[in-house]
């Protein structure tokens, strides 16, 4: 009988970064020194601080679409600035992120996942090969490296690799394999040439455009994706794999279960925890152990 266990991955190792509250469809949170108010459809409920608290806000993100709009910028929050992450359980995992308030709301990480960095990195081995896919600004590729690990770094967008250079050389880290390049393609490629990986951590996007402007949505390839990366795992490798589109946990794992049966798996909602102890689910998490 196969077993089933789904938690919640919390992340509550912050130092630079804290959910001040969430409610009404937005989160409050501070990014080292500013606050910022984003949108944040599942916090449906009423907000819990008094609204003279959200109006301090540093900045506020302005809908003006589903996935498009504008910052207001009202303590002139500089053009860039630094967050870092320092890890209370391991010495090695220190991190620094240059951020920007991107126009899709985004600012350059996300903080939820630094539950997947502490597991990433109590995982590894030093010298095991590590494949980050659709992997953005790179926290796993930063925390893999910063364990000693040999990191190869996929994400079809150029700026988005050099963003992430300049977090792996504000961090003190080099040597990260980058590859411009759409990570479905890459990972036929790997499979045909025989490639193997102890590690492969994806977080694939729900839907977008490649830089070419091909339509990319995410179920019509999780399958073939799901498949390629079982064939590029080693026997005793494990997978970290999130999505923010939607699809829940236990979808993920019996997607998973078809295609690597005798798997352990962990799956549930990564979380952040508010100041107030609520938790705010971010996506979906399911972590796999061969």
């Amino acid at each position: 009988m196969t077993s089933h266990k789904s938690i919640r991955f919390i992340s509550d190792t912050w130092e630079d970064y804290a959910l001040i509250d969430s409610g009404d469809g937005s989160k409050l949170e501070r990014f080292n020194q500013y606050v910022l108010d984003r949108p944040e459809p599942v916090a449906v409920w009423p907000k819990g601080l008094n609204l003279s608290k959200w109006d301090k806000a540093d900045a506020s993100f302005e809908p003006t679409g589903k996935m498009k709009g504008y910052w207001q910028n009202i303590a002139n929050v500089p053009e860039k600035w630094m967050l870092e992450y320092r890890s209370p359980n391991h010495e090695s995992l220190k991190l620094k992120f240059q951020l920007e308030m991107k126009r899709f709301k985004h600012v350059g990480v996300f903080p939820e996942q630094a539950t997947n960095w502490e597991y990433i990195v109590r995982k590894i081995n030093e010298g095991d090969r590590l494949l980050n896919l659709f992997a953005y600004t790179g926290g796993a590729s930063l925390a893999a490296k910063s364990a000693g690990a040999d990191v190869t770094h996929v994400d079809a967008i150029r700026q988005v690799i050099d963003w992430t250079r300049v977090n792996m050389e504000l961090s003190g880290l080099d040597g990260i394999r980058w590859v411009v390049e759409d990570a479905l393609k890459f990972l036929k490629r790997e499979v045909k040439r025989g490639n193997k990986y102890n590690a492969v951590v994806l977080d694939p996007p729900t839907w977008g455009l490649g830089p070419k402007n091909e339509k990319w949505k995410l179920d019509h390839y999780l399958e073939e994706i799901v498949e390629l990366v079982a064939a590029v795992v080693e026997p005793e490798g494990f997978i970290v794999m999130n999505t923010y589109s939607g699809i829940p946990p236990t979808s993920l794992e019996t997607l998973w279960r078809r295609v690597l049966p005798k798997a352990n798996m962990v799956s549930g909602e990564l979380c952040l925890q508010g100041s107030d102890g609520h938790l705010l689910s971010t996506g979906s998490l399911i972590r796999i152990e061969l």
